[in-house]
């Protein structure tokens, strides 16, 4: 259910408040949404008790980004989607060196709450009301400094500030995912006319790089313990190409496009390396393979192959044991003889599904459980078989 500035209100009372602290931990499963909603009716409005619900199942959610803060929070579902992890918000925030933050799209106010909880002065705008509101609840809430405003960003923006950063919506109003940047609300091209030191844009992680191209700067795909989250366009770089970041708990790595690198093309040797998704995004599996002395086995495909495990969070090691040309005949032969009765596949440059490869494989029982990798080398198809850790 959408909240509007009546349930805003509503949430805020001390009534509401003590039933949301009450109901903290209650079950709000789909089986269970009946029966709390019966209970909730019996002391408040059906709008009241929907606010309520929505809000715990979104708070519940949130704890993921915002830890035991989103307790006392509010949120929008579409707010809480946008909203970045916290190890990302943490690392842009000190990444960025002006004082002075404009937050333009700041949607229920999470990066402008990382900004001033990191001694910047920071303003946060959004063309929607409730969204605003609910900022501003979460910064009296989590006693910060950050300020908030309703404020259309394709308008003037307000002067003083050192550094722009803009979050566009990425998904329209049915939750549909925006491909085109020049399509997200606002769109892109809205930067063209703004001066500032310091001027970053959130992007999707799949973004095309080629439609951002004519902008200039850097763009920096970012990783949380190996999942891909967002991309960064910093337009006050110098243009150059994109570059990598890697976070995990307090560690970041970096990975810059910074030389060519000529990298071997062998067949596979002891170890599978499967570099991570942000090494992937911005182009530079060569640059780490260089780094790591590592062999490709094709030039269009992005795994690593080592004779020994060298160090490093760029990727995931899986231990060959075998790899063959790839036959399905021949697959079926080999797993029967070793007593492999569980498979995980992983693919890459390979046309057929997971799924589809396992019912052709028609496995026996067996005790023995392994990693098969479908890829090329190059250029032809083949299985690697790989412990499974």
């Amino acid at each position: 259910m959408p909240l509007h500035l009546a349930d805003i209100a509503f949430l805020r009372g001390d009534r509401a408040r003590a039933i949301l602290q009450d109901n903290a931990e209650s079950d709000i499963s789909a089986e269970n949404t009946l029966a709390l909603l019966m209970d909730l009716r019996k002391s408040m409005s059906p709008a009241e008790a929907s606010a309520i619900l929505t809000t715990l199942r979104l708070r519940r959610k949130a704890r993921g980004k915002f830890g035991r803060c989103a307790d006392v929070m509010l949120f929008t579902s579409a707010g809480l989607q946008q909203a970045s992890h916290p190890l990302v918000r943490e690392y842009r925030s000190r990444l960025i060196e002006s004082a002075s933050v404009l937050d333009l799209c700041c949607g229920i106010g999470s990066d402008s709450l990382t900004f001033a909880a990191n001694g910047k002065h920071a303003l946060g705008l959004d063309i929607d009301e409730v969204r605003i509101a609910i900022a501003r609840h979460n910064a009296e809430r989590l006693k910060s400094r950050a300020d908030f405003a309703v404020a259309d960003v394709r308008r003037a923006l307000p002067a003083g500030y050192d550094c722009l950063f803009f979050d566009p919506a990425r998904r329209d109003r049915a939750g549909r995912r925006i491909h085109h940047v020049e399509r997200y609300i606002p769109p892109l091209s809205l930067i063209r006319d703004w001066r500032a030191g310091e001027i970053c844009v959130k992007l999707s992680p799949a973004v095309d790089l080629r439609q951002i191209s004519r902008y200039g700067g850097q763009v920096e795909f970012i990783s949380v313990d190996g999942q891909l989250t967002e991309a960064m366009l910093w337009l006050h770089r110098p243009a150059a190409r994109p570059a990598a970041t890697l976070l995990a708990g307090t560690a970041r790595h970096h990975l810059w496009p910074d030389r060519e690198a000529d990298v071997e093309i062998a067949a596979p040797k002891s170890w599978l390396l499967e570099p991570d998704p942000a090494v992937l995004r911005a182009g530079l599996v060569q640059r780490l393979a260089a780094d790591l002395q590592a062999a490709m086995l094709d030039s269009a495909i992005a795994y690593l192959t080592l004779d020994a495990r060298r160090d490093t969070a760029w990727g995931r090691y899986w231990k060959i044991r075998d790899w063959m040309p790839f036959q399905m005949k021949r697959l079926r032969r080999y797993f029967a003889q070793n007593g492999v009765g569980r498979v995980t596949v992983k693919k890459r440059g390979f046309p057929q599904s997971p799924e589809e490869i396992i019912r052709q494989l028609r496995l026996k029982a067996g005790d023995e459980s392994r990693v098969l990798v479908l890829t090329r080398h190059l250029g032809a198809p083949i299985a690697i078989i790989c412990d499974e850790r």
